[in-house]
Order: C-alpha cells, then structure tokens, then sequence
C-alpha cells in the first residue's frame, strides 16, 4: 500500500516542483517502460488504495465503504529525484499515456537544492532566454546603385583566416629574422568549438568527427571542430584526419603527454592549438569531470587512473601571470610543431578582454584570440556562475575589434566569437551579426549538441544534468546503456545538414550586401538595432 509521506522542512508537494507528470491511468497498461527510461528515477510503480462509497440496495441497509488496490505510477517529490523535464517517458509510452508538463507557478524547489550545504550545480546555458544578437537587424542592402547577388546562383567564398596575418614586408621582415613566417589556415568561419572526449560520449564524440571528416572530404567545406580538454584518441592523432582538428590544452593538460608523444608518428599537423584560459559559462572558474565518468576509455586518453575526480584549475598553475603563462606557452606550442601550426588563446568574455587582447597585438606568435560570451554552455558550472557571471560577446567583440582598428591592426589578429551563438536557433543571423561586428569567425558547442544530437536542455531549465552523467540522450553521459542510444552515422549526417542549412543561410545574408569573395567582417553600417543605448555602445545604427 501506498506509504505514508512523512511531512519535513524539506517535504515537498507535486505542485512545488518545476515539472509536473501527468499520468492518464486509463490508457496506461502498466508496462514500465517509463520508470525504466526516466534519468533521474522521478517516477515509480505503486499500490494504491482506494476508497470507493458503496450504495446501499436497500432501505434498511447503510451505505459500506469498499477498498481497492491498484497498481500505479507515481511521482517523487524528493529534490534528489526532481523530474527534470526530459519527456523521454512519453517518447518511449506506447499509448501517449504519461508527460511531463511545466510548473504554472514559481517552483519551490530552488530553495532545497543547496542539500547537505552545497550550492547547485548544472549544466545548460544561463536560465535567460533571448539576448542582443537576435535584435540586430540587417539594413543595408545592395539594389540600384550596388547589385544585390544572387544568392542560389553566384559563386560565394565563405572562408576565414585562423592564423597571424603580417603585411607582406613584416612577413619578409620576420622570415630575414625568425627564418620562417607565421603560419595561417583558411577555414570556415563556423567553429564546433570545445567539448572534450570524456565531458562527450564515445558516440557523439565520434558522430561529430565523422561529420567534419565527410565536410572536408566531399564536400569541400574546411569546417573545423575543437577537442576540448579531454585530450585525443590515439587513432585520430596518428590519422591524416588529424588536419581538420583543433587541439586544446588547459589547465588540467589532460592527455598532453600522449599528445606530445604521438608528434613524430603525426601523418598530419593538427589545425591549430588553442589554449584555454578561461570559459564564457564559468568565467574564473576551473572544470570538474566527475569520478564515475572516468572509465577505462576516458583514463586511458587522459593518462590518469580510473573511477577518481578530475579538477582543472582555474588557472595554469605552472606560470606566475597570465602575461607569462600566454608568452611562454604561445612560443612552446608553436617550437613542438617546428612552427607550423597556429597558436591562439581563448578566453572569458569580461572587462579585462582588452588587456589581453593588447598584449596578444605586441606578440608576434599570437594567431588570433577567441572570445567566449556569458551564455556559453557547459557540462558543469555552479548555477551562481552561470546565470550571474560573465560578460556579453556583442560589446566583447565589437570592443576588441574597434581595439584593432585603432591600432591599424584589424586585419592582422583574427578574433573569434562563442557564448549563445544560435541560442534561440537563429544560427546564422547570429554567426552574421557578430562578424560584421567584427568576429573572424563563431564557435558552436551548445547548438550543435541540440541540433545533432537532440539535445533536451533548455533555457527554462528542462534537463541540463549533463554534470551528473545520466544524459537521456547519452549524449554526455559514459553508461554504454546511455550512449548507445545514440547513433553515429545519425549524429554525422546531421552535421552535415547544419553545415549545408547554415550556408545556404549565410549566403542569404551576405549577397544582399554585394559581398561575394570575403566576409563582411567589421561591416557595421549593415547592422541596425532598435534600443538607441545599444546602438551608441556598439555604435551601429540606430532603427526604429
């Protein structure tokens, strides 16, 4: 029989919680694939009891009480066992008979979540929907005086530069000095930017591979993707794939020394190195992958052992100041690769963007700077990090590039845009407007894991328990139970038609502009924006 719910500080009713199951008895035939589906354990089978009034047959007779028992589903009310919103009880329900629906009210349960006295963490984005990038409007087009092209039938070069662009007598200048001159990749300016084998599934990480590799390959798009922290699995090292891939290290050096090692067996030099500094959803903050997504695969890549935490910590530890630590590893990087591949930092978004960004211009190895904004995604942050912290990536942008044009150098130090690009699914306007703002190019992390991989997290907090391993998706998750929901050649071929959407898109963009043999960038006399504020700071124009 149903147990009796003792009533505590922390009890907490149905209507407190943010999502809601509703369950339609009648058509649901008890077979338990919902309870068997559901990530977090919020439901579960019971027994019921029911009290049913039994009318008398006669008038001498008194009315009797009957009781019933029936089998059921029920919903947990422990903070420990929240229904997080995924909804993968009613994708897997045969009869369409359960489904979770939001809260009409303001959830109590933000305020029992801090249990055992630790703050919350997640993973997601910011819970703040919308943002700048969506308000900008594009409002210079080309007609009488300036053809418009045509958008299905032109030829259009949609590419970008990832690397130290000199003016040809500095380039000379420097070869007569250095005796070599600072490599540059042409790429395209849409980035998969940095999510580590191990934060990843095997199967997304490798979905997301094969998609890029098939870009490159036989479509003829040098679409680039970023490992992230976690290192790279040796077979892709020692693979000619190795050219489409950017290698990040961090403060952890996760697998680095099986990096390092594999440099004289490398078929092929990676497409750059980026060091990371810092992140847009936890500006300041290290990374935790937790112990029970470290197995044998994700210790083996990363050259620790298994089942332990994995910290990094906010900073690189082995250098003194961030002036140092960018100098130093800028030049290291660039000797273990005999000075061919191109090296560039990545940082927050904040108020002290600038200061870094001036001391890469006065660095000749820098090959450019990317910036990730405060609604970046990530696997794990505190939720005070995340919805509290951070800078916008418009004002970032824009600041950096009017920085560069100040000092005659705007052509020279690419920079590169993250944090919410698309985060409303409006990819490529945004990808747009943050190039003529005066982006090289955007990183994606958070919108290709959505529109890949189905990923369920939401701005209104639905899911994000990427931290905790149990993904329904098992699209960040290490549980073979998880990931093998996914399917590989699914993923890849989705990535192929983001790649293929996202193009046709920008073209849509860009040929009203005249613009056919390079992107718009810095091209702000295209952007408009309603809020005069907004328009004085990025001084764009202002529409109404």
């Amino acid at each position: 029989m149903e147990p009796e719910r003792p009533i505590t500080a922390s009890t907490l009713s149905v209507k407190d919680l943010p999502w809601q199951i509703i369950w339609d008895k009648d058509t649901c035939t008890l077979c338990g694939k919902c309870t068997a589906v559901c990530p977090v354990n919020a439901i579960e089978l019971g027994v019921f009891r029911k009290r049913d009034l039994k009318p008398p047959v006669g008038f001498m007779d008194a009315p009797a009480s009957v009781f019933r028992a029936y089998y059921g589903i029920r919903q947990k009310t422990d903070p420990a066992y929240k229904c997080v919103g995924c909804a993968m009880c009613n994708m897997v329900c045969p009869n369409n008979a359960i489904m979770p629906i939001r809260g009409d009210e303001t959830d109590k349960l933000r305020y029992h979540l801090d249990r055992g006295g630790q703050p919350r963490r997640r993973g997601g984005r910011r819970n703040v929907a919308g943002g700048i990038l969506d308000r900008l409007k594009f409002i210079r087009i080309s007609m009488l005086t300036d053809p418009a092209l045509d958008a299905g039938r032109h030829e259009f070069e949609l590419r970008t530069l990832l690397g130290r662009i000199l003016p040809p007598e500095e380039n000379l200048q420097f070869l007569r000095t250095n005796g070599w001159i600072p490599p540059v990749r042409e790429i395209y300016p849409l980035i998969i930017g940095s999510m580590s084998f191990g934060a990843l599934s095997p199967t997304m990480w490798e979905g997301l591979q094969m998609g890029v590799a098939y870009l490159n390959e036989e479509l003829g798009m040098p679409v680039r993707i970023c490992t992230g922290e976690g290192g790279c699995p040796p077979r892709l090292l020692r693979s000619r794939f190795l050219k489409y891939v950017i290698l990040q290290i961090a403060s952890g050096y996760f697998g680095w020394d099986e990096i390092i090692h594999a440099i004289p067996e490398m078929k092929e030099d990676p497409c750059a190195i980026e060091i990371k500094y810092g992140q847009g959803a936890k500006p300041g903050d290290g990374g935790l992958l937790m112990w029970y997504k470290v197995n044998k695969l994700i210790a083996a890549i990363r050259g620790v052992p298994t089942g332990i935490n994995l910290p990094s910590p906010p900073t690189h530890q082995t250098k003194y100041s961030i002036e140092e630590s960018v100098a130093k590893m800028i030049q290291s990087m660039y000797m273990a690769w005999g000075f061919r591949v191109p090296v560039y930092p990545k940082i927050s978004a904040t108020s002290t963007a600038m200061a870094v960004l001036n001391n890469l211009t006065r660095n000749p190895y820098a090959a450019g700077l990317a910036i990730d904004g405060e609604d970046g995604g990530t696997g794990a942050a505190y939720n005070v990090s995340m919805n509290h912290m951070g800078h916008p990536i418009a004002t970032n942008i824009r600041d950096g590039y009017l920085n560069l044009v100040a000092l005659g150098m705007q052509n020279q130090v690419p920079l590169f845009a993250g944090g919410g690009v698309g985060k409303t699914g409006n990819l490529a306007a945004n990808a747009a407007a943050l190039i003529m703002l005066g982006a090289s190019g955007v990183q994606i992390g958070k919108y290709i894991m959505q529109a890949a991989a189905g990923c369920l997290g939401s701005e209104s907090d639905r899911c994000n328990i990427c931290n905790i391993g149990l993904c329904p998706k098992g699209i960040t998750s290490q549980d073979p139970r998880l990931y093998r929901r996914l399917d590989v050649e699914d993923v890849a071929q989705r990535v192929v038609d983001v790649y293929l959407s996202f193009d046709t898109e920008l073209k849509k963009i860009v040929a009203p502009l005249g613009r056919s043999t390079s992107l718009p960038i810095g091209m702000s006399d295209a952007l408009g924006i309603d809020g005069y504020d907004v328009a004085e700071r990025l001084q764009i124009k202002y529409v109404v």
